[in-house]
């Protein structure tokens, strides 16, 4: 069954989604822009709580929480570090979708003894330069324009895929479920002001970003699986190619006929992924400790390609 709780973290009132009652601690941290915890985690929390005690909060700004911080990575960062404490037990996984991943990336960086696997999921931090920035950036720096962009693509279902269009493989495609989520999202007031911001404080004009932890990847120390929407607009799949190369420990999985939102665009086929790489390297740390050791040989394994 599915809960709610709130947890008092760095001054912030953080909403959080609980599911499970047995097994250990998984933290799903959701992305920027039209989303929260139960937004792209609505299938994966209950999948997961099967085996594993679910915690999916919402940053600050989304969802039901609120709290006064810079939005940045490296603020989130800290919002998860805090989040984490209040986790019985010495060790989680982090399972993070784009800008989530990038944060969920940054805390294990920083915080290896604490996490024990984690998820990339189309994620942001794999690299110098997005892309499609450009047009994000610009609704950005003009008042008022994001709301009102929301508003009107919260309209009707046809402006919601619209919208849509721009992150997944197929918006036509896609869910009315989903679809909904979404659209009961943008008509929430004040919904896009932390994406708004993140935007300003990490995106340039050119595409660059201001996280980006590729040098990083060689001294992260903990089994990563590494999930990419073959067809996703956003955030290049060569992002988590490369990122699965130089991470000692990698597993790689590419989603064919998905684009930037793999729990929601196919989420039986992510759920599975995600819940064999977690099974199997739960079994492989229980059969040998030294079975991923702080610094080895690196191996990744590719399916899906």
């Amino acid at each position: 069954m599915t809960g709610t709780g709130v947890a008092t973290v760095r001054g912030c009132r953080l909403s959080y989604r609980r599911a499970g009652t047995s097994g250990p601690p998984i933290v799903l941290c959701h992305g920027a822009g039209v989303d929260d915890a139960s937004i792209s985690w609505r299938h994966a929390i209950d999948a997961l709580a099967e085996t594993h005690r679910v915690y999916a909060p919402d940053w600050p700004g989304y969802g039901e929480s609120t709290g006064d911080v810079t939005h940045t990575t490296e603020s989130y960062v800290d919002v998860l570090e805090g989040f984490v404490e209040t986790i019985p037990g010495e060790v989680v996984s982090l399972a993070g979708i784009s800008m989530g991943g990038g944060v969920a990336l940054g805390y294990a960086l920083e915080h290896p003894d604490r996490v024990d696997r984690l998820a990339l999921v189309d994620s942001y931090g794999l690299g110098e330069k997005l892309p499609s920035a450009l047009s994000w950036k610009l609704q950005s720096q003009v008042p008022g324009m994001t709301e009102f962009g929301k508003f009107a693509a919260g309209v009707t279902p046809g402006t919601a895929r619209l919208v849509l269009d721009n992150l997944v493989a197929d918006a036509g495609e896609l869910p009315e479920p989903f679809v909904e989520d979404v659209r009961t999202k943008l008509r929430e007031p004040g919904s896009m002001q932390a994406f708004t911001a993140f935007q300003r404080n990490e995106l340039a004009f050119d595409g660059r970003v201001e996280t980006n932890y590729v040098d990083d990847l060689e001294s992260l120390s903990v089994p990563t699986l590494l999930v990419h929407g073959k067809e996703d607009p956003l955030v290049p799949p060569e992002w988590s190619v490369r990122a699965a190369d130089r991470i000692p420990n990698a597993t790689l999985e590419i989603v064919d006929d998905c684009g930037h939102w793999a729990p929601r665009e196919r989420p039986e086929a992510f759920n599975e992924r995600l819940m064999r790489w977690l099974s199997e390297t739960r079994a492989e740390l229980r059969d040998s400790a030294e079975a991923y050791p702080k610094a080895g040989i690196p191996g990744v394994t590719r399916t899906g390609e």
